[in-house]
């Protein structure tokens, strides 16, 4: 993390002690966040990021402001920490509400965002399985909310195992997501990733894939997955904000159609069309 977070409307140094334990929302996981790439002083697909956060809070209850609000003070926090190529994260944290909430606090909500250097993920991933992870019928599934800590659990667990990650499936035994990343694979000319009604969370990275993103040869949609299938995927590969595009290497229990990274030309080609979309996207608007 770097020397500075945004609390509310000022910087603050990371090591300063400033929030209350009568803040319902940090105690109980009450509030939405999101994962942000920042490039040449740019938010990347800033515009789906609020609009995934506004339903969210709008889903849980959880006041909110407008992008204006919070566009001005991010651009402060990537300021201070000159932070212009770096990961950022942002979350909303309701304070008041329920049982035990502190008589105190005068805000609705608070805000809070840091940022970090971007993380080197290697060049492929190991992934653990976890049946019955997601609820696809769910009324709050695909929500981006702070109670975060089944999703850590996971993690930690698998990297105890020597995995990077984890496989979540749903109830019935199909493909959802992994704890902090979408999930695709390639068959044939198909380039297919779950459903939402699979409870994954509708990633921002795979929205643009779906919706943005043009790769000859190759159609690109949504289909029910299993293990099964991923087994008998060409390729398998990861996405997230953070991680752009990341190839398969392994998955507990399945024997997989190994192939290197360089080999996973489906993947390539989406990264190359990504990656034109995200210099597209950050030559066509100003910094922070």
């Amino acid at each position: 993390m770097h020397r500075y977070l945004l609390y509310n409307d000022g910087v603050r140094e990371t090591t300063e002690k400033f929030l209350s334990p009568g803040q319902v929302g940090l105690l109980n996981g009450w509030g939405v966040f999101s994962t942000l790439r920042v490039k040449a002083g740019v938010l990347f697909a800033w515009e789906r990021h609020y609009a995934r956060m506004r339903r969210d809070a709008e889903v849980l209850h959880v006041p909110f402001a407008d992008s204006d609000y919070l566009t001005s003070r991010l651009a402060k926090l990537i300021a201070a920490n000159k932070a212009w190529d770096s990961t950022l994260r942002i979350a909303v944290v309701r304070n008041q509400g329920g049982v035990f909430d502190a008589p105190n606090l005068d805000r609705d909500f608070d805000l809070i965002a840091f940022t970090k250097p971007l993380a080197n993920w290697g060049t492929s991933m190991r992934l653990g399985l976890v049946p019955q992870a997601r609820h696809a019928a769910n009324v709050f599934r695909g929500t981006k909310m702070l109670s975060w800590c089944f999703n850590l659990t996971w993690n930690e667990s698998a990297r105890q195992q020597d995995f990077d990650e984890v496989v979540l499936l749903n109830e019935r035994g199909e493909v959802a997501e992994l704890t902090s990343a979408n999930l695709f694979i390639v068959r044939g000319n198909e380039i297919l990733t779950p459903p939402l009604d699979s409870g994954c969370l509708p990633g921002i990275t795979r929205a643009l894939i779906l919706e943005e993103i043009t790769v000859p040869g190759y159609r690109i949609g949504e289909a029910v997955l299993t293990p099964a299938d991923l087994a008998a995927a060409d390729e398998v590969f990861v996405t997230s904000s953070t991680r752009d595009t990341l190839p398969v290497a392994a998955i507990e229990n399945l024997k997989l159609r190994f192939v290197s990274a360089e080999e996973c030309i489906g993947r390539i080609a989406v990264q190359q069309r990504f990656d034109e979309y995200l210099d597209t996207y950050v030559s066509q608007r100003k910094p922070l």
